[in-house]
């Protein structure tokens, strides 16, 4: 037994006396009635926040939360239960209940436990503790000090610094039996300034499966201030964004969560199996130009997005979705594979216990070409360049997408002039990519700040893409 799944043990079942003998009995009892697979899945967090306003904690909050997700499918199927108590009794009454969708038949066999030796890609240690609440206190007060001392136009500074702890236990009737062991940590710096009665605003941060000490460091803390501050401050001297199509270019890191909004749910299982993706049906064709190569990795030591095991006690793997254009794979989840005849790629996801397993991104990224930067800037007559990206909306049946640039500047002659603000990205995402000209040899990921959005499920995600020229797209914009 791994060290993170004795550690998910002791912690989510011997407090309520439930043992692996409990469990496999819960797991037989449940696929019979042609009931083809069956999981438990069983998670302890804690989480806290702590938000500095005006040099003052406006927020502390601290939760603890656990319980059991009990599922049974039946081909396209799927009966759900969960409850908050980890004991036996309430156990078995999820069962029958998540098995109430079974039919008449037959009764399938419980496999046996495999034993999965799988390394940790993070800390099993507890963020939470990682450093004393005075330090965390200090640290934030101490954002707030040296952001203000950045430019006498800063008028408020909001620090904020959350993390949390989670254990989960991972049960199935196809032998699967995981534990894993996931801190996350985040730390935000948000600022407004103020010149000549205009305000704006400006922000930056980061995180990952750490814990709280790798914030007390000065060089990390001073790139966040000075994001934050800069953005700000090149937006008070922003004119509006011309409207029009036009050569873009996107920034490297953050501005892949365009790729991922735009494109990345469009390759997840469910979207695909059921008809809704524009990639439906179209693996082994091309989608992109030559030079764009899209992977989803959730094996990534440390990343935000990262899993060890997913929810569904699948390993996490490096799954290329287009490779040189072409379209190779989708996302899968164990329900959604077994449905298209493919596999599962370790991307099985859900919010909590509380909540159903479906196909999700871990990290996401475009892989870098052979182009410098300053050549593709160099190489646009006139157009735009986006290094971060606000909201978005996106449609995953055709593609089309708005999403908000919160800082961009003009392109003119090859160099980058005035900033602008108020541009809006309009697009189709299978369309852009076929667009996409020039790839930048300078791949980063985001800082570890992303949050994604499906079906009412929030899930900690990575981005990343080095950056690209993309030879037309709309900008929205408020002048012409």
């Amino acid at each position: 037994m791994s060290q993170q799944l004795e550690k998910a043990t002791r912690q989510l079942l011997s407090p309520g006396g439930i043992d692996n003998r409990d469990i496999e009995k819960t797991l037989d009892k449940m696929i019979v009635n042609n009931i083809d697979y069956a999981d438990l899945y069983f998670e302890l967090s804690q989480a806290e926040a702590w938000v500095l306003e005006e040099g003052i904690i406006r927020e502390g909050s601290h939760s603890i939360d656990q319980g059991v997700g009990v599922r049974a499918v039946s081909e396209d199927k799927t009966g759900f239960a969960y409850s908050d108590e980890i004991v036996l009794p309430a156990l078995t009454d999820a069962a029958k209940a998540a098995r109430a969708i079974a039919k008449s038949g037959g009764k399938q066999t419980l496999q046996a436990w495999q034993n999965q030796n799988i390394a940790p890609l993070y800390p099993g240690s507890n963020p939470l503790d990682s450093i004393a609440p005075g330090e965390k206190i200090e640290l934030l007060k101490r954002i707030d000090t040296e952001t203000r001392k950045k430019d006498a136009r800063v008028k408020q500074v909001i620090a904020s610094l959350s993390g949390s702890y989670t254990a989960v236990l991972i049960a199935g009737s196809d032998g699967v039996y995981s534990g894993d062991i996931r801190p996350l940590i985040r730390l935000n710096v948000n600022v407004i300034v103020e010149h000549n009665g205009r305000l704006e605003k400006g922000g930056s941060g980061g995180g990952g499966r750490f814990g709280y000490e790798y914030f007390l460091n000065d060089e990390l803390i001073s790139s966040y201030i000075d994001d934050a501050v800069s953005q700000a401050l090149n937006n008070l001297d922003a004119a509006p964004a011309p409207a029009g199509a036009t050569t873009v270019v996107l920034g490297p890191g953050w501005p892949g969560i365009l790729l991922h909004e735009a494109i990345g749910h469009g390759l997840e299982g469910d979207f695909n199996r059921k008809g809704a993706s524009a990639f439906c049906n179209r693996i082994g064709q091309r989608v992109a130009s030559e030079s764009v190569t899209v992977v989803d990795d959730g094996t990534i030591e440390n990343r935000r997005g990262s899993l060890t095991v997913d929810d569904e006690g699948t390993p996490t793997e490096a799954t290329t979705l287009i490779e040189r254009g072409i379209l190779r794979n989708y996302m899968q989840d164990k329900l959604n594979a077994g449905l298209m005849g493919m596999r599962p790629t370790g991307n099985g996801r859900r919010e909590s216990y509380s909540h159903l397993p479906m196909p999700r991104m871990t990290n996401t990224y475009m892989l870098g070409g052979e182009h410098d930067p300053e050549e593709i800037i160099g190489s646009v007559e006139k157009g735009v360049y986006a290094s971060q990206f606000g909201g978005g909306q996106v449609d995953i049946t055709n593609g089309k997408f708005v999403f908000s640039a919160s800082q961009a500047w003009l392109i003119e002659k090859g160099k980058l002039t005035s900033p602008i603000k108020g541009a809006t990205l309009i697009g189709n995402g299978p369309d852009v990519l076929t667009r996409v000209s020039m790839v930048g040899n300078d791949m980063q990921l985001d800082s570890g700040i992303g949050v994604c959005g499906k079906d009412g499920q929030s899930v900690p995600v990575g981005v990343g893409q080095p950056t690209l020229k993309i030879d037309e797209l709309t900008i929205g914009g408020t002048s012409t």
